[in-house]
């Protein structure tokens, strides 16, 4: 019998093979199941686990006035920072000082120990050959007069409240109103909404106007002529009150809810009219100014006197946003004309596009415009309202002007494109004469660029980076942009060892064919080539802008929500900013387009390149703009969108800020803005959609996520929702418990797992 047992038996061979093949088909399952706490547990650590890895990343230049110096302070290893002085004119870059001199001195006037590697010391002072002077360091001054002398304690700093550089770039707005004249022998007063006007020497007060009242009342908005002899107060009808009114069910303070309203115009309301008024003292009256070319404002803004005193110039943005106007009003006549007078047949960007400049000496306005189809620079004649000469041209686009050199008649400003070979959104440092002649880049590196330049511009010190590259800064001259020394460069080595994977670049043809597209592709840090992901896009459409991130950051949600076992994905589509009009205008009362056919004509071109990207099974995320164009994906394409999870959208334009919508929408409302709003199409819904919002949201009116909540159940489709009680804007990326209900929705709905039951994300365990 035991012999026998040991006797080939051809049957039970059989049996052990497909037991042991069905194993080994079973173990990648095992080792790359989803849902389980070991992935929540990755994904949610990774902002920890890419925490402080990466060293000669950021510094702060502070450059020495007077002086071709600099120095800054930079991390080189964890918790272990260096002082850096730079010597522009010589090239060079050293150590600061003696970092362990230094330490030994503190820890002598301080009577408490020092570490070289971490000096608590800020605000560094120094002479024009580079010698230290003095710094601050726990609320006292260290100092010494001259190099030979000691170090010694001095005074006794608040640093909370130090002075801080202005970081902003240059351009004039307005002149700042105020009330009292600036020879100071006047005072105007705004009383019951009528303008008074005293003599501040006698203390007599004169009436100025008499018809003003509750509903168009004078603002205390004065803008004084240089010479005192006339000043503009604005004048306002009031706008509508529209109340939005919002329920906080469960405040902290009381068992009963609340009641919250505020004042929030929406799309078609009537606006605040306001117009300037034009008063004169020597005859203490008043000058008619006409307002046939500005009778329809959105607002007006701007106001600024010419140094002269004879006229004064505001901007004119007419209700709808197709006509922006600077305008000139005569000090002593009040006669109103154009100097520019700026249409377009889509929108103006009147909010992150324009940008001017009153160049005094020459009669001159440096002023920016789309109008050939590209964001650049006109110089115009104030006094004829001619374009001289337009400064900047070509393929690209001014992202910023930094700054206006009126001596050396020089713009210095920021630009997206100007180098062909680079990505369009990469920014680079430029310089223009006035004339548009002497164009320099300033940057050559790949990367977009951040900037600190000298006081005189003689250098800039830049640091560029790409999401796939660390960041490097460099020394370089500010008149021809040559690289003068690279001072930093940026240490992975421990990220990477960490298991941080590289962000992709990726660039396909849009829908006419020819366009490129920009976006970035994470995938997880066990990324292997032979499986199958799902694939999430990451939106953001807002026309305002472009979103997909073009700077290095360890870190970024996008790379956590792949790190669950997706490849995730973020594009900029055509209605989005900074490239040419045509692009932008494709969002021209069209918002529900969100670039959707450039984004899956992109997806589709990288699953070309790469296998492992499963279009069967996409996903779609976003907030706010995002959380609308989440919507309008599953609705408008579920051809391609199968799952989506949309946080506080503005699902109907209608129903959000005034402003925003009627930017890209247009005025008056018509029925674009229905055919465009989620609601309207909401029983086209297919797939799986989470919704989600705070019930306090402020920025954009909850009531839009429960309208479409509420055409869905009349059209008995099929949806999750949930509301935060006490929530904000955003709830879907700042509350634990969602974020962690996004993750479960995705895996559930593009894996076909139920996500552990629960289990409780770090995230939301350390809330």
């Amino acid at each position: 019998m035991r012999k026998g047992l040991r006797q080939n038996n051809p049957s039970r061979r059989a049996i052990v093979l497909l037991t042991l093949l069905l194993l080994l088909s079973l173990e990648p399952l095992r080792l790359f199941a989803q849902g389980t706490p070991q992935d929540y547990e990755r994904a949610n650590g990774l902002r920890e686990r890419y925490r402080d890895l990466v060293f000669r990343a950021k510094i702060d230049p502070v450059w020495v006035e007077g002086a071709p110096l600099a120095w800054y302070r930079v991390e080189v290893a964890r918790d272990v920072f260096e002082f850096v002085l730079v010597n522009a004119k010589e090239g060079s870059r050293g150590l600061a000082f003696d970092h362990q001199e230094m330490a030994a001195t503190l820890s002598r006037l301080f009577e408490a120990p020092f570490s070289a590697t971490n000096l608590p010391v800020r605000s560094l002072e120094f002479d024009a050959t580079g010698n230290l002077l003095g710094f601050r360091c726990r609320n006292r001054r260290v100092e010494r007069p001259d190099v030979d002398q000691a170090w010694r304690l001095g005074d006794e700093v608040d640093d909370e409240n130090s002075p801080r550089r202005n970081r902003r770039g240059q351009g004039q707005g307005s002149n700042r109103p105020k009330s009292e004249s600036p020879d100071h022998e006047w005072q105007v007063e705004v009383r019951n909404h009528n303008v008074w006007l005293k003599a501040v020497e006698s203390g007599e007060w004169h009436q100025m106007s008499f018809e003003g009242n509750e509903m168009d009342s004078y603002l205390n908005q004065v803008y004084w002529a240089p010479n005192s002899s006339r000043f503009v107060v604005v004048r306002r009808l009031a706008a509508q009150e529209h109340t939005v009114q919002m329920v906080e069910s469960t405040p902290d303070d009381q068992l009963q809810p609340k009641l919250h309203s505020m004042n929030y115009l929406k799309p078609g309301d009537r606006v605040a009219i306001d117009k300037p008024q034009l008063f004169e003292v020597s005859s203490l009256s008043k000058i008619p100014v006409a307002d046939t070319l500005f009778k329809n404002p959105f607002h007006l803004r701007g106001y600024h006197w010419q140094e002269d005193s004879q006229a004064f110039n505001f901007v004119y943005n007419q209700r709808g946003h197709q006509v922006l106007r600077v305008l000139r009003v005569d000090g002593f006549t009040g006669d109103v004309t154009a100097i520019v007078d700026e249409r377009s047949p889509t929108f103006i960007d009147y909010a992150y596009k324009q940008f001017r400049f009153f160049v005094e000496e020459s009669n001159e306005l440096i002023w920016m415009s789309e109008r050939d189809g590209w964001n650049h620079l006109y110089l115009y004649d104030q006094g004829t309202g001619k374009v001289r000469n337009q400064v900047t041209q070509g393929e690209w686009v001014v992202r910023h002007v930094d700054h206006v050199d009126v001596a050396r008649r020089q713009i210095w400003f920021r630009a997206g494109g100007i180098l062909p070979s680079q990505d369009p959104y990469y920014l680079h440092a430029c310089r223009v004469n006035f004339d548009g002649s002497g164009l320099t880049v300033l940057t050559e590196s790949e990367g977009t660029h951040t900037l600190h330049y000298s006081p005189d511009r003689s250098y800039l010190i830049a640091t560029h980076s790409r999401v796939d590259r660390g960041p490097v800064t460099e020394l370089r001259r500010g008149n021809n942009g040559e690289l003068v020394l690279t001072l930093e460069e940026a240490d992975l080595r421990g990220l990477k060892e960490a298991g941080w994977r590289t962000p992709e670049r990726f660039v396909a043809k849009g829908r006419d064919g020819t366009t490129e597209i920009y976006g970035v592709i994470y995938r997880p840090s066990n990324h292997e080539p032979s499986r199958n992901y799902p694939v999430i896009e990451h939106i953001y459409a807002g026309p305002h802008g472009s979103h997909v991130p073009k700077d290095f950051r360890a870190y970024r949600s996008s790379q956590a929500m792949a790190e669950l076992g997706f490849i995730v994905v973020r594009i900029d589509g055509m209605g989005t900013s900074n490239r040419s009009k045509r692009f932008h205008d494709v969002c021209w009362q069209n918002l529900k387009d969100a670039g959707f056919p450039d984004r899956i004509l992109w997806m589709k071109a990288a699953a070309g390149s790469d296998p492992s990207m499963d279009l069967g099974r996409v996903g779609i995320y976003g907030g706010s703009a995002g959380g609308q164009n989440t919507v309008s994906a599953l609705l408008h394409f579920p051809e391609f969108y199968k799952v989506g999870v949309a946080d506080c959208g503005c699902h109907d334009n209608r129903m959000d800020k005034i402003w925003w919508n009627e930017l890209w929408m247009g005025w008056p409302v018509g029925p674009h803005y229905e055919d465009n709003s989620n609601t309207t199409h909401a029983s086209r819904l297919k797939g799986n959609l989470l919704l989600t919002v705070g019930e306090l949201d402020r920025n954009v009116d909850p009531a839009s996520t429960l309208q479409l909540v509420d055409a869905l159940v009349k059209a008995e489709a099929e949806f999750d929702f949930m509301m935060i009680p006490g929530g904000g804007h955003g709830v879907g990326d700042s509350v634990p418990f969602l974020i962690r209900k996004r993750q479960d929705f995705f895996v559930r709905h593009l894996y076909g797992k139920e996500p552990r039951s629960g289990f409780k994300s770090a995230n939301e365990s350390n809330h």
